[in-house]
């Protein structure tokens, strides 16, 4: 089975700053919506009430469907600042999210085998993370969230802290594991270019309290977002994103900074 995530009316308060308001979205099966907007918006706040961390202060987030068998963990998440374990080697990083599942010794080793393999990290399985540049140990934590086989993934700006080079190579890779997992994401990012490059489609939130402005669509196919041929429609998208948040993005960096 596949699960969509369907979000409902959600509303949320912190004391009296009213961060998020009536927002409806859903999120289908295999597909990755990217949540764009200007600083301040919720979008974390908004994942964090996706991923079950925050309780809304008003709507629901439901589920439809259910999780395959092979799923350990329908939720889970990818931070900017990777949260690996300095004294665990990457195989033993990856291994934390299999604790307490029941799984026998063969059973994890298969697992972890797997997820190392299919994000180039075999090699450096016995590493520990002082070892790894920053590209190396996002993917470990790209790993241990999918050692796990979640149904929706949560990832909150997985890349912004890496060089250009290391995130273009890293949103290759991604975009290679998600072929045939079935599994949906949530990707926030202020980066315009990688939420084109990554997702299906780009949900808008204004400026707070944060709204649903616009859900566009990324017609272009995941596998031509590379190709030099995409460039100018990427490029025509990209502007027209700017074009739909440069007023709030501009009023919110004021209100930041009068703050």
């Amino acid at each position: 089975m596949t699960m969509d995530l369907l979000v409902q009316g959600v509303g949320h308060c912190y004391g009296e700053v009213r961060a998020l308001e009536g927002i409806e979205l859903t999120v289908t099966a295999g597909e990755i919506l990217a949540l764009v907007g200007p600083s301040g918006c919720g979008k974390s706040t908004l994942l964090g009430i996706m991923g079950g961390i925050l309780k809304p202060s008003e709507g629901r987030v439901a589920l439809r469907g259910r999780p395959s068998e092979r799923s350990l963990n329908p939720f889970t998440y990818v931070f900017q600042d990777f949260a690996l374990l300095p004294w665990r080697t990457v195989a033993g990083n990856v291994a934390l999210a299999l604790e307490h599942h029941g799984l026998d010794k063969a059973q994890s080793a298969a697992r972890i085998a797997d997820v190392l393999a299919r994000t180039k990290l075999a090699e450096f399985a016995d590493a520990y993370p002082r070892q790894l540049s920053g590209g190396m140990r996002q993917r470990v934590g790209i790993a241990r969230a999918l050692v796990v086989a979640p149904e929706i993934l949560f990832m909150d700006e997985p890349l912004s802290a890496l060089d250009a080079q290391t995130r273009e190579l890293l949103m290759e890779d991604l975009l290679a594991l998600w072929e045939g997992t079935g599994a949906a994401a949530v990707y926030v990012t202020h980066n315009l270019a990688e939420a084109i490059r990554l997702a299906d489609r780009i949900a808008l939130l204004s400026r707070r309290p944060g709204k649903v402005r616009e859900i566009v669509a990324v017609e272009i196919p995941r596998t031509e977002r590379g190709e030099s041929s995409a460039a100018s429609a990427i490029a025509e998208l990209e502007h027209r994103l700017w074009q739909l948040i440069k007023t709030e993005a501009l009023a919110a960096e004021r209100e930041r900074i009068d703050d």
